[in-house]
């Protein structure tokens, strides 16, 4: 009896086994995930609507939880990309798949790599699709996406790149890099007490009221806390024309500011949301 049981436990287990282990669907699956990866990098409508089903979970790694409606909305109202906007390429790692008769698992490591004003910056997640066979093809009914963590080292680099290009761009007069390194909501608190909004800086450095000839930074520190980084330093620097409360004018010798920049991670990207600078 012991024997009949132990070789029905063996059998069992050995069945479960070939079940995980045989994909016979591997090829196509893999297929319709590139297909939909390179699809998803050009912001293709078409390939969304064939990857989803209708009866879609996405969790996204924000904790969001949406349906393929939200989905394909935020596909169908996104801008046309303009020449120099960032663009993403969406590849796929490490991909594992499991199949069950007419459902499949498919794990993968999905590579984001942005190219923004000749930086490139790379983001990983983890993403987990389960397909489900209907009528002769697979769609994706469940997905859940989670964001690999960076090291802080890695964290601080980065935000760090994007402060000094942010620094760049002011000294450059270049506004396209400027409005891309800033939110909406960007303030600038001046010693004064005014504040001055990214529109409001875009157009005095686009227009050459705010212009500087010297912008240096140094004892650059920064903290990060999540999605959020704060960068302090010191700013030696000389302006050839601002509008001051006496009118136009311009820096007669250098200063040195003390700059305190909040920037925050919107969607895999850094932008500054707040500035304050004063000095002696």
């Amino acid at each position: 009896m012991k024997r009949i049981v132990s070789s029905a436990i063996l059998v069992l287990i050995m069945t479960l086994g070939l079940r995980a282990q045989t994909v016979p669907d591997t090829a196509e699956l893999t297929r319709l995930l590139k297909e939909f990866l390179a699809g998803a990098s050009r912001n293709d409508a078409a390939v969304h609507d064939r990857f989803w089903s209708e009866d879609l979970i996405y969790t996204r790694s924000s904790g969001r939880r949406i349906g393929k409606a939200e989905v394909m909305h935020d596909v169908r109202s996104a801008p046309a990309p303009k020449p120099g906007d960032p663009t993403t390429i969406y590849s796929a790692e490490d991909i594992r798949i499991q199949q069950y008769g007419n459902v499949a698992v498919v794990a993968f490591r999905l590579v984001g790599t942005t190219e923004n004003d000749g930086r490139t910056q790379v983001t990983n997640y983890l993403n987990t699709g389960t397909f489900l066979k209907r009528h002769g093809q697979w769609r994706v009914v469940s997905w859940q996406a989670t964001r690999m963590p960076r090291t802080e080292e890695e964290v601080k680099k980065e935000v760090a790149a994007v402060e000094s290009a942010f620094h760049q761009a002011m000294l450059a007069s270049d506004v396209k890099k400027l409005q891309s390194l800033t939110d909406e909501s960007f303030i600038w608190t001046h010693r004064t007490g005014e504040q001055m909004s990214r529109q409001h800086l875009l157009d005095q450095i686009g227009s050459g009221q705010l212009k500087y000839s010297k912008l240096e930074t140094n004892n650059v520190t920064v903290v990060v806390y999540g999605d959020t980084a704060i960068v302090r330093g010191v700013s030696p620097r000389q302006r050839t024309s601002f509008v001051g409360p006496g009118g136009e004018s311009g820096d007669a010798s250098p200063f040195n500011a003390f700059y305190t920049l909040t920037f925050v991670n919107k969607d895999g990207g850094w932008k500054a949301v707040a500035m304050h600078t004063s000095r002696p």
